[in-house]
């Protein structure tokens, strides 16, 4: 008698919600969406001792980023030295408390949080299997899984070590710069918390203390369009379409988002509507207020790299220009233009929705630079205060360039790019994946189709 086969278990593709079987990954893995080619799920090489390696690793670098002076600023005898708390402490004396919270937040408690989740999760992956899991264990499991996927989109560490580096250079330019020994451990801290996000992939990371549980009448092939599942975005647990309605997710607790197209878009249009009414005064108003030997000079963003430019501080000036008008504005037109693309979803061909979810992509993944001026100016402000000899102060843009970045961010995750895969004879686009096909992109894994329009996923060695 041979053994009943046991299937693998269902994912679904959060970008255009073809459900594909998860199949086993050796290490250095990864298991991509045969139709749009998004990353599902993947496994690195000894994840736990790896990951917790480099967790312990940032915590002892953000020690030491905090606990020594950051940098100094001297001019005709006088000196200023800061710590990485002192810049929020100045910014909360000047009343800009939104940028002081952004500032603690993205930079110092969002990361700690972080990674001290990441290294008492990959202890106990480690070191307990699933089933030996007690229910308190896994309620506890559960809400720091939830919580550790949530920050994770508010990471900016690394933005702001690009911020300080502009910074370096603005300042350079007026008075003597020392660099303390906390700005190099903060270095360090940085690559290390760019590489534990890299290693940390929540399919697995919740396979291994919470199974995914089996859902009836879903199989591989199905899309969002057949209504008979709902996807959690935080755990990737599939669950019954009639869950989606009334609870939370039967594998996390997490609450439910069913597919609903129009309201999404409601959503995602309020919350750009308000990053572009926020955008018109981040332009008009002074970014950064300078005081030189008494004299007052606001400058607004544009007037700011004109100045680098003058200057001849081009490269500086092109970052700044990229990073707080090209970005910011590109990606208000490129959310609007795809919003107006999800209205008219149903007559669009594959090879264009593709092309619009690679756009998608890209402006998801570069809008939280846009924050790389308000660091800069965080850092100028708590830096270079030698009363009317020189000081430099917020202006009043900056809390609504803050609020411009905070909102497009949210758009952009609000947006549910499956909005795009709304035309019934694309859904099926992904049985013309072939093995060959897969092939000529480099997998070494397979692509199997049944007859009855059944998918697999690729495997494809991670790179």
């Amino acid at each position: 008698m041979t053994a009943e086969r046991i299937s693998p278990p269902l994912i679904a593709c959060q970008e255009c919600g073809l459900v594909v079987e998860a199949t086993a990954l050796d290490e250095g893995q990864k298991l991509l969406c045969p139709r749009c080619r998004h990353r599902l799920t993947f496994r690195v090489l000894q994840p736990s001792q790896r990951v917790v390696a480099y967790s312990v690793s940032c915590l002892m670098m953000l020690i030491l980023s905090i606990s020594f002076p950051f940098m100094s600023f001297s001019v005709k005898g006088l000196s200023q030295e800061i710590t990485l708390f002192h810049a929020v402490e100045m910014l909360d004396q000047f009343k800009y408390f939104l940028i002081a919270f952004v500032l603690l937040a993205t930079v110092l408690i969002l990361p700690a949080i972080y990674i001290s989740l990441i290294l008492y999760l990959y202890l106990k992956a480690g070191s307990a299997s699933s089933h030996l899991c007690s229910e308190r264990q896994r309620r506890r499991i559960r809400l720091l899984c939830r919580v550790l996927f949530r920050v994770e989109p508010w990471l900016m560490v690394d933005v702001f070590l690009i911020g300080v580096l502009v910074s370096l250079v603005k300042i350079s330019s007026l008075a003597d710069i020392g660099l303390g020994s906390s700005f190099w451990a903060f270095c360090v801290y940085s690559v290390l918390v760019v590489k534990c996000v890299s290693l940390i992939d929540r399919f697995w990371l919740w396979n291994q203390f919470i199974p995914p549980q089996p859902v009836e009448g879903v199989k591989a092939g199905d899309t969002h369009l057949d209504g008979n599942h709902t996807s959690c975005h935080v755990c990737h647990q599939i669950n019954p379409e009639s869950a989606g309605k009334h609870t939370g997710c039967i594998r996390c607790g997490s609450l439910l988002h069913p597919y609903h197209p129009e309201l999404n878009l409601q959503r995602s249009w309020a919350l750009l509507v308000t990053s572009v009414i926020f955008y018109i005064p981040a332009n008009l108003y002074p970014m950064m207020n300078t005081v030189s030997f008494g004299s007052n000079t606001p400058t607004t963003i544009l007037e700011g790299i004109l100045l680098l430019w003058d200057m001849g501080s081009y490269p500086v000036a092109v970052v700044i220009f990229i990073a707080s008008m090209f970005i910011p504005l590109a990606k208000m037109f490129i959310l609007g233009w795809l919003f107006l693309s999800a209205k008219k979803a149903q007559s669009l061909p594959g090879k264009d929705v593709m092309q619009r979810i690679k756009i998608y992509r890209m402006t998801e993944f570069i809008g939280r630079w846009s924050m790389v001026d308000i660091f800069v100016v965080s850092l100028m402000a708590a830096l270079v205060q030698l009363q009317n000899l020189m000081a430099v102060y917020p202006g009043p843009a900056a809390v609504s360039f803050a609020i411009v970045v905070i909102f497009t961010m949210l758009s952009a995750m609000v947006f549910d790019p499956r909005d795009l895969w709304q035309n019934p004879s694309e859904k099926d686009s992904g049985e013309h994946v072939t093995r060959d096909d897969a092939t000529r992109e480099h997998a070494t894994g397979y692509h199997v189709t049944s007859s009855m329009g059944e998918f697999n996923g690729m495997k494809e060695n991670e790179r």
